[in-house]
């Protein structure tokens, strides 16, 4: 029987012997071992082609593995059903690296959407949307229809999607790869501050001035294994 103490300590997901593969081309990724801890926080690192994409996807509930086992919030995804599945992406944000917006919505209404499908009073939605909004410098741009927008602009749209339900995990693929540095360091601030929240936040990224900045522990994934780098110095201070 588990007991409280084990739930209270339970990983906030758990991979273990995991093998991904997509029909019979060989594995993308093999035997992998993961755990996470609930408020952690890691960059996911890696060549491209190396399965950061497809690790990412198991992690938001998009894709089973082929082989082992997947354990978020503590339930084996293998075995969750439909409401339970989608119960759970309820507790994720992602940031897509293609966005995946409502392109024919304004960029407020992007925003919106998880907290009107949450039931969130349109007074409270409105308060935290063009807080956020402004926060990363699209308070000028809120009404604009998403497919009227740049690329920088969009990515901001994306995040800020993703971390206005205040999320347990967020998961984000290349989230500074289209903005400037400024914006980029800005973006980090705030998934720092959502994991001093408490959020479990996993982000892949190529950028070494952001890895070396914050140096958090890196997820590295090299022919299709997967290897622990830990952050071994203090970080110093990104305010």
């Amino acid at each position: 029987m588990q007991t409280h103490k084990n739930i209270l300590t339970q990983p906030i997901i758990d991979m273990q012997n995991v093998c991904i593969r997509y029909g019979v081309e060989p594995d993308v990724l093999s035997n992998i071992n993961l755990t996470l801890e609930k408020g952690s926080f890691h960059f996911l690192t890696g060549k491209s082609g190396a399965g950061k994409t497809s690790l990412l996807s198991m992690m938001y509930l998009a894709l089973k593995p082929s082989k082992g086992t997947v354990n978020v919030f503590g339930a084996n995804i293998g075995y969750a059903g439909r409401e339970e599945m989608a119960m759970m992406r309820r507790k994720i944000g992602v940031v897509f690296q293609d966005f995946r917006l409502l392109e024919h919505l304004s960029a407020y209404d992007n925003v919106a959407v998880p907290l009107r499908v949450r039931g969130m009073g349109e007074n409270e939605i409105k308060k935290r949307v063009k807080e956020l909004l402004t926060w990363v410098e699209l308070d000028k741009s809120m009404d604009k229809i998403c497919s009227t927008l740049s690329g920088g602009e969009k990515q901001r749209v994306a995040i800020a999607r993703a971390v206005i339900n205040r999320p347990e995990i967020l998961l984000a693929d290349e989230p500074t790869g289209n903005v400037d540095d400024d914006i980029a360091f800005k973006l980090m601030k705030l998934f720092v501050e959502l994991n001093k929240l408490g959020t479990t936040v996993v982000i892949a990224t190529h950028s070494t001035d952001i890895i070396a900045r914050y140096n958090y522990p890196q997820i590295h994934l090299e022919n299709k294994e997967l290897k622990i780098i830990p952050a071994l110095r203090r970080v110093r201070n990104v305010e």
